[in-house]
This record gives C-alpha cells, structure tokens and sequence, in this order.
C-alpha cells in the first residue's frame, strides 16, 4: 500500500535530530535530509522516577510489552500499579478468565477518578465482582522482585508487578533544540506546528494540543488519529500555498474494557469533561468492541 502511494519507507533507530540542518541521524541507514518533518513518536511507559519499576515491573505500553507480560507473568499474585484507563482494563481482563488469580489494583485515587461518580461506582462494582481487591489509598515508592513498598512502608507481596501509572515521551525534540514543554511533549500553534520551528509538526502522544476550552489533548488513541491526519492537511496545504484551517477537536465518549462481557462508555462534553449519559454492560463491551476494530481500520493506509 505504502508503495502504490508513492511513499517510501526506512526501517532505523532515530538517533539525532538536527532541526537546523533539517536532518534526521539514523542509526544503521543514511541520514535523511527533509524540507518538512512531521513528528509522531508516541508515548512510553513512564516509570515517574520510582526506585524499581524498570527492572522489576512489568508494562503494557507496547504490544511487546505486553506479549512479554502474558508469557512471562505468574498472575497467583499480581499487582497492578495505577487506577486509569489502562490499569483498570488490564485488571479486569487478567481476573476474569482466571477465578483463582489474586489481582490487586494500587491507585492513590478511586478507579477512573476523572470520570463521572456513576461511572466510577460502575467501575468499582465489576472490577470487585471479577474478584480484583482495590485500594485506592496507595502511594507506591519502590518496587523489588518481592514486590511493591507503599509510602507508610508497608510490603505488599506480588508474583508479578505490571506499571500503568503514565506515559512519558521521548527525549528527542529537547536534545534538538526544539521548544518542548516541561514533559518533553513537543509545543504547536493551532495548525500542529511547532512554535520554534516552522519546518517541524507534530501529532499524537509527542504534541502539546490545544483543545476545547483551553484544556491540552490527552494522550490517547481518540486523539492520535485525527491530529494525524489533520497534520497531514495542514502540510499539503502549505505545500500548495494555501493557509490551513484551524484545528477543530471535539471529544464525545471515552470506553473502557471491564473484560469481555461488561465495559463503560461515558460519554463527554467537547471540553473531555464527564456528561450525564453512560452505558453499561454487554452493550458497552460491544460498543468498545467496535471501536477499537474501527480504530483499526481507520489507522490503515
């Protein structure tokens, strides 16, 4: 596909940027000289400076991350750091097909804090029913091959560990030169470029995006998609002479998998705040279902 469309592609480590010279240092692979660069690197796993976490936790920031998490884990005792989207899904998905797993979610705030207090009652019912004890009091400061050690300085013993805590992105646009924000996200006007250099755009998990009342875009796949695209118009119409419009974003819902037979849709306000309208149950599970294989086709060539 990629061939039909004109496009080439290079398989290489990114080494250095130099956004002066308009280069890209490959490693294994000729530099690239560019006259438009568009920067999508995404996310990882972030381990927020914990003692621990890189060589005793597990992550699921990548799909290989996560094969090496299934393969390898011993779910007898499993603790899963982090009261998001992503550690409630994994909770949720390791305890319902094994009964007789122990999981245990470790959060300083109630699942889904940020959405509505249904929603979050919601969450708390099935994560319970499926067997998963929760604890929403914790601070984790240290994670060792015995397990994690809380803030009180309690051990909590676990066969496996898994951080889903946050994300963090690559330290590449700071080493360059180009404005960043304290993350390292890379800073963009309203049309996805970079305010210090107008050569460079940037899309997805790696971009500051401004968005309804004035609150950033988080990172997530509801977001990555269409200011990908979007950055793509906003090049092609500069290339042809022509201003692009705006970026125009909305939220509508955001969907969590509570295994395969229950799920959440919360439905959102344009600004990513909870609205009143929420579904549940196997209708929710098929709705998340849908869309995440259209996802799927959407991120096609």
């Amino acid at each position: 596909m990629l061939v039909a469309k004109g496009i080439q592609f290079v398989q290489a480590w990114v080494m250095e940027l130099d956004a002066d010279a308009r280069r890209v240092i490959l490693d294994g692979a000729p530099a690239l000289d560019y006259d438009t660069l568009v920067y999508a690197l995404g996310s990882k796993a972030d381990p927020a400076g914990v003692p621990g976490v890189a060589e005793h936790a597990f992550s699921v920031a990548t799909p290989e991350d996560a094969i090496q998490l299934f393969e390898q884990a011993e779910t007898a005792r499993m603790i899963v750091v982090g009261g998001g989207a992503t550690g409630i899904e994994l909770a949720a998905e390791v305890a319902e097909p094994e009964p007789d797993s122990r999981v245990l979610l470790l959060s300083s705030e109630e699942p889904g804090a940020w959405m509505s207090q249904r929603a979050q009652a919601h969450v708390r019912r099935v994560l319970e029913r499926l067997g998963v004890e929760i604890r929403s009091d914790a601070k984790v400061i240290e994670v060792s091959a015995e397990g994690v050690r809380l803030a009180d300085g309690e051990l909590i013993e676990s066969t496996a560990t898994v951080w889903t805590t946050g994300f963090g992105v690559s330290d590449l646009a700071r080493r360059s030169g180009i404005a960043v924000a304290a993350d390292g996200r890379m800073l963009t006007d309203p049309t996805l470029r970079s305010v210090s250099h107008l050569d460079v755009y940037a899309a997805g998990d790696s971009a500051v995006v401004a968005g309804p009342g004035d609150r950033e875009l988080r990172m997530a796949c509801a977001t990555a998609l269409p200011t990908g695209k979007y950055a793509a118009d906003a090049v092609v119409a500069r290339m042809r002479g022509r201003d692009p419009r705006k970026l125009r974003f909305r939220y509508v819902f955001q969907c969590l998998s509570l295994g395969r037979r229950d799920g959440l849709i919360q439905f959102l306000h344009a600004d990513d705040t909870p609205g009143r309208t929420m579904l549940t149950g196997r209708t929710a599970a098929w709705f998340k279902e849908q869309i995440v294989r259209g996802a799927g086709r959407a991120a096609r060539p």
